[in-house]
C-alpha cells in the first residue's frame, strides 16, 4: 500500500524533481541530448535517487520506457549468478524499437558482493555501446573503484525542510487530507530530509483520521515530541532519579519507543535545550554514545536506560 501511494506522487519527469537543483540541471541536459554515460547515484534514503533514475528513463523513452528498462533491487539479487545471468542476458540483447541503448537500473547497488561487482564491471565494459547502467546506493564507498571510475557520480543531499514541507502539503491537498500547520511541521521534523519517510508518516496518520494533527503524527511515527524530551531532561536536573525514571517509562509506553530510538531522539533534541550548558551537552553526548553502543551489542534495555537516567541526573545536579 505504501509503495503504491508513494509511486502515485512520484515525479514523472526530471524537470518535476524538487530539492536537488544541481543534479536536476545535469540530468535535464542528459534528457535533452537523449544519451548519458553510466551513472552512480549516492546519498541518504528518501532523497530522490530512484525517482531521478525513473524520471530520466521516462524522459529518454517516453511512456514505453519499460520495454528498454531492467530494474533490479541489488539487495534481493546480490549474488554473482544474478549478475551473470539476468543482467548479462538483458545487456546482450538489442534495444527495442528505435532506441540506441537500453538501461539497467540497479537499486541499492552497495549490497552487491565484491564478486558480483567484479562481474558487473566487466559487463559495463563489454556492452557500453548498447546498454547504460544507473546504480543507486546509500554508501558509495561500498562500490568498488573500477565501477565508480566508469560512472558519472551524483551525490544526493537530504532534502531541505521547506521542500519536504511543500511536498507534504501538496500531497495532502491532492488526497483531500486536512493537515494542520503544526502537523506539517512535525512531519518535516521527524523526516530528517527523507521524503519517503515524510509521505509515509502522512499516509499512516491519514489512514487513521482524515484530520491530521500534530499529536497524531507523533503517536503514529513512534516519535516523542520535543517538549516531552525536554521535560525528561528537566526532571533529571530538578526532580531526581525516581521522577525522571517514571517520566522515561511513560515516554516509552506512550509512544512505543525502543531504547535506541529514544536515545537518538534525545540526542537530537538535547542541542535545542537552552537550559543545558555547553559542557553538559558534551558530557551527555558521550554518555548517550556509550549507552547506545551497549544496547546495540545486546545490553538489557531497561537496565541500560535506567543507568543512563541515573548518570544524567548525577551530571546535571552538580
Amino acid at each position: 500500500m505504501n509503495e503504491m501511494w508513494v509511486e502515485k506522487h512520484r515525479p514523472r519527469s526530471v524537470a518535476q524533481i524538487k530539492g536537488q537543483t544541481a543534479i536536476v540541471d545535469r540530468l535535464r541536459a542528459y534528457a535533452e541530448s537523449g544519451t548519458f554515460p553510466h551513472l552512480l547515484f549516492a546519498g541518504p534514503p528518501g532523497t530522490g535517487k530512484t525517482t531521478a533514475a525513473m524520471a530520466l528513463t521516462r524522459d529518454i523513452y517516453g511512456e514505453e520506457f519499460r520495454q528498454n528498462l531492467l530494474e533490479m533491487n541489488a539487495s534481493d539479487e546480490r549474488k554473482l549468478e544474478h549478475i551473470r545471468t539476468k543482467v548479462k542476458q538483458f545487456a546482450r540483447t538489442r534495444p527495442f524499437g528505435k532506441a540506441i541503448f537500453k538501461i539497467i537500473f540497479l537499486d541499492e547497488a552497495d549490497a552487491l558482493t565484491n564478486d558480483a561487482q567484479g562481474a558487473l564491471r566487466r559487463i559495463m565494459e563489454q556492452y557500453s555501446e548498447t546498454c547504460r547502467f544507473i546504480l543507486s546506493c546509500n554508501y558509495s564507498s561500498k562500490i568498488i573503484e573500477p565501477i565508480q571510475s566508469r560512472c558519472a557520480v551524483f551525490r544526493f543531499r537530504p532534502l531541505a525542510d521547506e521542500d519536504v514541507g511543500a511536498q507534504v502539503k501538496h500531497v495532502a491537498e491532492i488526497e483531500q487530507v486536512k493537515l494542520d500547520d503544526d502537523a506539517g511541521d512535525a512531519i518535516v521534523a521527524i523526516s530528517l530530509g527523507d521524503m519517503r519517510k515524510a509521505l509515509t508518516a502522512l499516509q499512516v496518520a491519514a489512514a487513521i483520521d482524515g484530520h491530521v494533527t500534530r499529536a497524531l503524527i507523533y503517536e503514529t511515527t513512534a516519535t516523542a515530541p520535543p517538549e516531552a524530551l525536554h521535560q525528561y531532561l528537566l526532571a533529571c536536573r530538578e526532580d531526581g532519579f525516581h521522577a525522571a525514571r517514571r517520566r522515561l517509562r511513560g515516554l516509552l509506553d506512550k509512544f512505543g519507543l525502543a531504547g535506541t530510538d529514544f536515545i537518538n531522539q534525545l540526542h537530537r533534541e538535547m542541542y535545542n535545550a537552552d537550559f543545558l550548558t555547553e559542557a553538559a551537552k558534551l558530557d551527555l553526548t558521550e554518555l548517550m554514545a556509550e549507552v547506545d553502543f551497549r544496547l546495540v551489542e545486546g545490553g538489557g534495555e531497561q537496565l541500560q536506560l535506567d543507568a543512563m537516567t541515573a548518570r544524567i541526573c548525577a551530571a546535571l545536579s552538580t
